[in-house]
């Protein structure tokens, strides 16, 4: 019969065991009679951390409690094997327990598919939750959007008007940088949610870290101390907003793990040398120089049998309402995508240390920033339509302040009637729009404007533009796209370039009637 036997005295040692048995274990009768089944056949612990030592103790007490049972039992050359049991105690005839016969049978195959089918399943409800939080994502982000907009757009406007230097302007420096994190933030959620590509430049990782900390530092409370040593001014490839998100993340992490009684957050950033030795344990990484980000705290720390699940999407300890369980397993993706490893340590009450290791990258010419060239301007007469009236005013004063003239609607079908119109000498030179307002969408307004002025040049303006907005926007003769938040370099220069270039498709079209 296909079925291990085997037969325990009451100290669980072994006492038979059956052919099958001894040949599906890989043991001979020499080998394990006598011996405690476990740390022979049972490992003292399954893979999962659960005691089989102590469930063995149990099984001796009361085999009746464990007359089936399943658990992972362990082959002379340390292959691990699932067995269901069937324990039956044998008692003499004063019913005093005398051994234990144990009948099993292999179902490995079936708890590997069982283990393959949760993995699936796992796999599915993630992108269900992935897919619904793009879709959530694009939601929110034409309204967070419009939000941004007027608090860069405002804060830019508010900057012209302040003398420098000053602590006023200072802050409103400050507000217009963390609007412009935000704003990258808001884009590389959408990103990620869609699986788009990420734009990838050179830059020194020193400097986000200084600006992150910057930041945390009001938000976090007097009970945390922060210690910050950046000894590396090193270069690395890939997109900055993602590596800020990496360390607000940890740092944010780890404040809440000493919100009760505080402590120390100490972030470094150091240059290592992996080595062919060094790189089996970091994953795999090819040796080479990197760059060492390691953020460490005082909290309470993580508890052995969950460390393995920290970056675990949606795998939180937080309690509701404190936290969705992405935080880490996004900053896992990031920095495997940047081709670097994240690992971390823990030690119970007395703290967490994660360290992160991205490629350097050798540059021989230091990265300048380029040299900004004054604004454009012009005179022409611009129709500017969002029903955000917000957005409007903010749009017209930035148009104005470069010189132009500004005409204003808060309705696609207002704009049209506009058009409509028309006297002589009220031409407009350019059409401004936003992608999502109600009645005629942005696209749909360019089309019918077309009908009306086959050679108008159309902005869009979009808080998110994928393939399909932009392929649309082609076929209905829109000249640009203008991403939100919108600021005053972006609109200028894009305004500038489609105004000159529809002025050159006139001429040319005179000269051919000519």
């Amino acid at each position: 019969a296909n079925s291990i036997i085997l037969r325990l005295d009451t100290g669980g040692r072994l006492t038979f065991i059956n052919e099958f048995g001894q040949k599906f274990f890989g043991f001979s009768e020499e080998e394990v009679i006598g011996k405690p089944v476990v740390g022979t056949i049972v490992p003292e612990k399954e893979s999962s951390g659960r005691d089989l030592g102590a469930m063995f103790e149990e099984v001796l007490r009361n085999p009746d409690k464990y007359a089936n049972n399943e658990n992972e039992n362990i082959r002379k050359n340390g292959e691990r094997a699932w067995i269901v049991w069937t324990n039956r105690g044998i008692v003499d005839e004063t019913g005093q327990l005398i051994e234990i016969l144990c009948i099993g049978n292999d179902i490995t195959d079936r708890k590997r598919a069982e283990v393959e089918r949760e993995r699936l399943e796992r796999q599915l409800r993630q992108a269900q939750k992935m897919e619904a939080l793009g879709t959530l994502a694009g939601g929110i982000a034409h309204d967070f959007n419009n939000i941004l907009s007027a608090i860069m757009g405002f804060a830019e406007l508010a900057l012209l008007d302040v003398e420098k230097p000053s602590p006023l302007r200072e802050n409103l420096q400050q507000v217009f940088k963390s609007s412009h994190r935000a704003r990258d933030l808001v884009r590389q959620i959408l990103t990620f949610s869609r699986q788009s590509e990420q734009e990838r430049k050179p830059f020194e990782v020193g400097l986000i870290v200084k600006e992150a900390l910057k930041l945390l530092r009001a938000s976090l409370p007097s009970t945390i101390e922060v210690r910050q040593k950046v000894a590396s001014s090193g270069l690395m490839e890939g997109d900055p907003t993602q590596i800020h998100q990496v360390l607000m993340n940890l740092c944010t992490n780890a404040a809440h793990a000493m919100r009760d009684k505080g402590g120390v957050l100490e972030v470094s950033l150091t240059e290592v040398d992996l080595d062919h030795d060094a790189r089996g344990e970091l994953s795999g990484l090819t040796p080479g120089h990197y760059l060492r980000l390691t953020v460490g705290d005082t909290g309470h720390g993580i508890e052995p049998g969950i460390l393995d699940q920290v970056f675990d999407p949606f795998f939180s300890t937080k309690g509701p309402g404190e936290g969705t369980g992405l935080g880490l397993s996004v900053v896992h993706g990031i920095v495997r995508s940047c081709g670097g490893t994240v690992k971390v340590y823990s030690e119970v009450g007395k703290g967490t240390v994660f360290h992160v290791l991205l490629p350097l990258i050798e540059t021989a010419e230091p990265v300048q920033p380029p040299r900004e060239s004054p604004v454009p301007r012009g005179s022409e007469r611009i129709l500017l339509v969002d029903d955000e009236p917000t957005l409007v005013q903010l749009g017209k004063q930035m148009l104005e302040y470069l010189g132009y003239r500004v005409m204003t609607q808060t309705s696609s079908l207002e704009a049209l009637e506009v058009f409509r119109n028309l006297q002589a000498g009220e031409e407009f030179d350019l059409v401004v729009t936003d992608l999502t307002i109600p009645h005629l969408t942005g696209i749909q307004l360019a089309l019918e404007l077309h009908r009306l002025r086959p050679l108008m040049p159309v902005i869009l303006c979009t808080g998110f533009s994928d393939l399909g907005i932009a392929e649309k926007a082609r076929h209905a003769g829109i000249c640009g796209i203008l991403m939100k938040p919108v600021v005053m370099r972006k609109m200028g220069e894009l305004v500038r370039k489609v105004l000159d270039e529809a002025l050159e498709k006139r001429r040319l079209r005179n000269r051919e009637t000519v």
